[in-house]
C-alpha cells in the first residue's frame, strides 16, 4: 500500500529522468521555484535543440553546483538541468539517411520523392508539399555531436522506435485558429491524426546512427519505443554485436574474489577508459516509460549485455490506470537499475507531484520506505546520467 501521510523527503534530491519543459517554453522561469532537484531535458526535433541549449544555459549542472546537486540536507538549493539533444522517432520521417550510399549520395532527393520512400501508405503530393523540407542525418549528427562538446554532462535523447505513431494531419483553418501560441511548434498542436506512419526500417536508421554517436562520445541515451520493443532491443543489440562481455571461468571468479584485477580491462562497468578505442554503443541507456515484456526486460539484463540498461517509469504513462503489467516491471527491475521521470511538458508544481506520485508507488512496490527509496533512485540517476563508479566520481558526484 501506498503511504501519503509519511513526508515526503525532498530534500534528499529526487531527480526526473525525462521530461519536456521545453514544450512549454514560460514554464522556465518556474525551475527555480520547484522541489525537483534536476530535470534531464529532452530534445525532440528541429524546433526544441536551441530551447534545450537556452535551458541548459540558463539552469545547466555546472561543477560549481555538483555538491548542491548532491546535497542531502535543505539547502534551498534551486532545480538544475541535465540538457539531452537527440532526434526523436516521431519526426524521423523529417531526416534524410545521407550515410548510406544506396540512397543517392549527400543531397537530399527530391522533397516528394524522400517523404514517398519513408511514410506508409505512400501520402498524395499536397500532403508531401506541406512536410519540412528534409535535412540530412550527417548535417544532425554534427549538430548534436557540437552540443555534447558544447554541455560536458548533456545526453543523447530522446531517440527511438514508435510503431504505433502517425503523423499529425494538414493543419485546417479551424486548426490554425485554436493553436495555443504558449507551445513549441513541431508538434500535434491538438490536430487529428493522418493515416502515414514512418517505415520501421528509417525508423531503425536514425536510431541507430544516433546511437552509434553515443558510442562514439561516450554519452548515455534515453530510448523511447512504443509497439516496437523487439525492434528497439535488435537495434540495440546490433551497435554492441561483438561487444558481448563474456562470462568469467570459475578460476578467475576465484582469481578475482581474491584480489587480483586484470589490468587490461576497462575499470568500471559500461564506461570506456581514457585510452580505449570509442565503442559503437551507448555506455548507459534508459529505456523511458518502460512498458515491455518480461522476456525482452530479461533479455537486457544479460550478463553478456556491455551496456548498463536502466527502466524508467512514469505516472503518466505506466500507472495513467490501473496496470499489473507495470507493477510486475518495476518488481522485475533490480534495485540499482529503476528510475523515475515526469514525462511532462513543462516545469510546474504539477512536475512535482508527479515525481512524487511515482516515488511514492515504485517505493511501495518494492517494499521501500521513502528515505530508502529517494537514496536509491537517487544514486541510480547519478549512476546513469555520470557513471557510476567513474575514477572522477568523487569530484562529480560526491556523496
Amino acid at each position: 500500500m501506498e503511504s501519503v501521510d509519511e513526508a515526503f523527503p525532498w530534500h534528499l534530491g529526487v531527480f526526473d529522468a525525462h521530461c519536456h519543459p521545453t514544450d512549454t517554453v514560460s514554464s522556465q522561469d518556474d525551475i527555480p521555484k520547484m522541489k525537483t532537484r534536476a530535470l534531464t531535458i529532452m530534445a525532440t526535433r528541429s524546433q526544441d535543440q536551441g530551447l534545450v541549449q537556452q535551458f541548459a544555459l540558463s539552469h545547466g549542472v555546472t561543477p560549481k553546483g555538483l555538491k548542491d546537486l548532491w546535497s542531502q540536507v535543505d539547502s534551498g538549493s534551486i532545480s538544475q538541468v541535465v540538457p539531452s539533444f537527440g532526434w526523436h522517432p516521431w519526426f524521423s520521417h523529417e531526416v534524410f539517411d545521407d550515410l548510406e550510399p544506396s540512397d543517392g549520395g549527400r543531397e537530399p532527393p527530391d522533397q516528394v520523392a524522400h517523404y514517398r520512400a519513408v511514410l506508409t501508405p505512400i501520402p498524395d503530393d499536397d500532403f508531401i508539399r506541406a512536410l519540412p523540407r528534409p535535412r540530412l542525418l550527417s548535417e544532425l549528427l554534427n549538430d548534436v555531436r557540437g552540443n555534447l562538446e558544447r554541455f560536458p554532462y548533456a545526453l543523447i535523447g530522446e531517440i527511438g522506435i514508435d510503431r504505433s505513431f502517425r503523423l499529425p494531419a494538414q493543419w485546417t483553418q479551424g486548426d490554425a485558429a485554436g493553436r495555443d501560441a504558449g507551445l513549441t511548434p513541431g508538434g500535434r498542436e491538438g490536430r487529428r491524426l493522418s493515416p502515414y506512419r514512418v517505415q520501421l526500417s528509417h525508423q531503425r536508421k536514425i536510431l541507430k546512427a544516433q546511437l552509434n554517436l553515443a558510442g562514439e562520445r561516450n554519452r548515455p541515451v534515453s530510448v523511447h519505443g512504443v509497439a516496437a520493443h523487439g525492434a528497439v532491443f535488435e537495434t540495440l543489440q546490433e551497435t554492441w554485436r561483438g561487444f558481448e562481455k563474456t562470462s568469467a571461468s570459475k578460476r578467475e571468479r576465484k582469481r578475482r574474489s581474491a584480489g587480483a584485477h586484470d589490468p587490461i580491462e576497462p575499470a568500471i562497468e559500461g564506461r570506456t577508459s581514457q585510452t580505449s578505442r570509442p565503442k559503437p554503443y551507448p555506455p548507459r541507456i534508459c529505456l523511458h516509460s518502460y512498458s515491455g515484456p518480461q522476456d525482452t526486460l530479461k533479455q537486457y539484463l544479460k550478463p553478456s549485455v556491455p551496456a548498463v540498461i536502466y527502466f524508467s517509469f512514469s505516472r503518466l504513462v505506466n500507472f495513467s490506470n490501473r496496470s499489473e503489467k507495470a507493477v510486475d516491471a518495476v518488481k522485475a527491475v533490480p534495485d540499482d537499475r529503476i528510475l523515475v521521470e515526469s514525462d511532462l511538458h513543462s516545469a510546474s508544481n504539477e512536475m512535482d507531484r508527479l515525481l512524487e506520485d511515482i516515488v511514492r508507488k515504485v517505493c511501495a512496490i518494492k517494499g521501500w520506505d521513502l528515505v530508502t527509496g529517494v537514496q536509491q533512485l537517487a544514486q541510480n540517476w547519478k549512476n546513469f546520467v555520470f557513471g557510476g563508479g567513474h575514477p572522477e566520481k568523487d569530484r562529480l558526484c560526491p556523496d
